[in-house]
């Protein structure tokens, strides 16, 4: 038998302890019996796909059911995940049937428009039409060198485990999710991998903590962190490791950063997913001192390309004439008139002339409105074949807050 016969198919629910293993050997990750229970909650065995050889499960892809927010709207998108083929059976086009498959069983079930990913290797990916549509700032903030403005009331915070205060971070993160960008929705499955505190994601830091800011309407704003002791000759050097923050205005948002930045002992505080817009770098008063690295966030892939795009809403009025590729799902291929603003949009096939010509990668990257067009064709990926038609589609499919997604699923 070769690679090309080994059977792809839907998984069972028998399927997923070799399909766990296989993930945790894929990512360089210890067996856990702890960890493979929390990801068998979430796990849908409907939406996974397994490769197998044999006895063994030799290739994996799986979607979960989420929607995502996405500008001036929210939408039911696949979170795929788990993707990844035995180092055995590598080179072999496993990865590229698997994704071939995901892809054409999203696109047939008609449920979902997109598709989102995390890429562990971002290379990848175009292959199979995805486009970076979301970049976030990694912090190393030296606490001693920043200050943010000095509180104008003693602050309302209440401090306690996750899990203690789920209730308080549900409803901040439900009532702030509809106007995030990037922002998923969570279940009680999805809530249970959030504030999960196994020893074996700890890295030698602490439990889980977490903290609720109190406003005059009530719980306005958490955060999550860990701490990891160290000491030099000189003295404390432990680490604040935020795993999440979130506030429903500045005065929540300023007092959680006060809280964090200000833990006794503690010489630095890290955050890996603050929005390229994120309020902090305005707040405190020597921005740079936040030692800030761009990384990939999420990837998009337009599944159903005119609902999609009528789907969300825009920044200005605009009418423009999309030609787009796309070789896996042709159904998306062709000329696109997209008419729209604020209030709503429409997206139709049409023998008219086209405007702009790209990839479909390039429509997913532009999706979230933290790619701009204009970026794009500046980079030769968007071509503008009627002048003026790229600064106006660009300016549209802008955004007033930048995405981030605050998690990595």
């Amino acid at each position: 038998m070769t690679d090309a016969d080994l059977p792809l198919r839907t998984a069972t629910p028998d399927d997923f302890p070799k399909a766990s293993a296989l993930l945790f050997a894929l990512f360089h990750r210890a067996l856990d019996q702890e960890a493979q229970d929390l990801d068998r909650r979430v796990w849908e065995a409907d939406r996974a796909l397994v490769v197998t050889d044999g006895p063994d499960v030799v290739g994996h892809a799986a979607a979960l059911t989420r929607e995502l927010t996405v500008p001036g709207a929210v939408l039911p998108a696949a979170h795929v995940t788990g993707v990844g083929v035995a180092p055995t059976h590598r080179r072999r086009g496993l990865l590229t049937r698997l994704m071939h498959r995901q892809l054409r069983d999203v696109r047939d079930a008609g449920r979902e428009p997109i598709a989102v990913l995390w890429a562990s290797e971002a290379r990848i990916y175009p292959r199979f039409g995805y486009g970076l549509a979301s970049t976030r700032l990694e912090l190393a903030i030296d606490n001693r060198q920043v200050t943010l403005p000095a509180a104008t009331a003693p602050p309302r915070l209440r401090a306690g485990t996750p899990a203690d205060l789920l209730p308080e971070l549900t409803k901040v993160y439900d009532t702030l999710r509809p106007e995030r960008p990037g922002w998923s929705s969570r279940d009680e499955a999805g809530w249970a991998t959030v504030v999960a505190d196994l020893a074996i994601y700890r890295e030698g830091a602490t439990e889980r903590r977490a903290v609720v800011h109190e406003g005059d309407g009530g719980i306005d704003g958490y955060a999550m962190w860990r701490t990891k002791s160290g000491w030099t000759n000189t003295g404390p050097n432990a680490e604040v490791h935020v795993t999440e923050i979130a506030a429903a205005n500045p005065v929540a948002y300023a007092a959680l950063w006060r809280f964090l930045l200000g833990i006794d002992l503690a010489r630095r505080v890290m955050y890996g997913f603050a929005a390229v817009d994120d309020p902090l770098l305005h707040m405190v008063d020597d921005a740079p001192r936040l030692d800030t690295h761009l990384s990939d966030g999420l990837w998009v892939r337009v599944v159903d390309l005119p609902a999609a795009l009528a789907a969300r809403r825009y920044t200005a009025p605009f009418d423009v004439v999309l030609d787009v590729s796309d070789p896996l799902l042709p159904e998306n291929a062709g000329r696109w008139r997209v008419a729209g603003g604020p209030g709503g949009a429409t997206c139709e096939r049409t023998d008219a002339a086209a405007d702009l010509a790209c990839d479909i990668v390039d429509v997913g990257a532009a999706y979230l409105g933290g790619t701009s067009l204009a970026a794009l064709a500046g980079a030769g990926r968007v071509r503008e074949l009627r002048p003026g038609a790229v600064n106006a589609a660009s300016t549209a499919f802008g955004w007033h807050r930048m995405p981030i997604s605050p998690e990595v699923f």
